[in-house]
């Protein structure tokens, strides 16, 4: 694991601010840097304009939130996603019939793989990476089956300095083309004839809280611009393993009627596949984002 020590103590510390109290909902926090369970809202039912604002911000502090007991019929999941922005349709995923928008995320005895199992940052290799996404989990395996986030401020601001000011301009590849070929296969889903690949700033400023974060992830990021393919992979290979510092995590464990609402710009995730042969089943609605600056 990264070590974070140095002369002095720790180069990460967190210092917690001090939050202004909500007025309409309950947030419990999972750890100082990031993750919050969200109760008092019922995401089924219209939602008040006031409590949408307290629920933005709550994901802007937050990075990622957590709702539990909730029971939302496919369309009401769709809306709730609209009050954050325009849907993103996944480049490669299935979907349920009728809703393009509509994710599925499925795993069960005759898979060969489950979604998210690296550390991974949703379709960056996209021009506009999706802003966050919104996984609602109808069935669970009994035990197991966690996803692990991560903050990419954290990982950010645990950086030395020197590491900063190497990786301050750089701008790396992001392609998905290794990551999507074939990948659906098994589930009868036919290939494109090309997906999306993109370049981005490694470093990317959050358009809401004006915070730096690490833009680059294992999932799809292949190399760095303007610089040796070695020194690239070299560069990669520690960005890759500092960013899963259990430090900068927390981790979510799922029941039936969960709901996970991560910022793509700032978090990274990572799914636990540790409960096969037993099935796991729900439904991903993606937000579209911005170009990362």
């Amino acid at each position: 694991m990264t070590s974070l020590r140095g002369e002095g103590g720790p180069r990460y510390r967190h210092r917690p601010g001090v939050a202004a109290a909500y007025a309409t909902i309950a947030v419990d926090r999972l750890t100082p840097v990031i993750g919050a369970e969200i109760s008092g809202v019922d995401l089924a039912a219209p939602i008040p304009d006031a409590q949408m604002d307290e629920l933005r911000r709550a994901l802007a502090e937050h990075l990622v939130i957590f709702f539990r007991d909730q029971r939302i019929a496919p369309i009401q999941q769709l809306e709730f996603g609209r009050l954050f922005g325009e849907l993103h349709l996944h480049p490669a995923a299935p979907h349920e019939p009728g809703h393009p928008e509509l994710m599925i995320i499925q795993t069960d005895a005759q898979s060969t793989r489950a979604n998210g199992e690296g550390w991974h940052t949703d379709v960056s290799c996209d021009e506009e990476p999706p802003m966050g996404s919104i996984l609602y989990i109808k069935e669970c395996p009994p035990q197991g089956g966690d996803t692990l986030f991560a903050s990419m401020y954290a990982a950010y601001e645990a950086l030395s300095d020197r590491m900063k000011a190497y990786l301050e301009g750089l701008r790396a590849v992001h392609d998905g083309e290794p990551v999507y070929r074939g990948l659906y296969a098994n589930l009868g889903v036919a290939d494109k004839p090309n997906y999306p690949r993109a370049e981005h700033p490694v470093i990317r400023t959050h358009p809401v809280t004006g915070r730096k974060a690490l833009y680059v992830n294992a999932g799809f990021t292949t190399r760095l611009l303007g610089v040796p393919s070695d020194e690239s992979a070299g560069i990669l290979a520690y960005l890759f393993r500092h960013m899963e510092n259990p430090l900068f995590q927390c981790r979510f464990r799922w029941r039936p009627g969960s709901i996970a609402f991560w910022d793509n710009r700032c978090a990274q995730h990572r799914a636990m596949w540790d409960y096969w042969p037993h099935r796991r089943y729900g439904n991903r609605v993606t937000i579209k984002g911005e170009r990362p600056v």
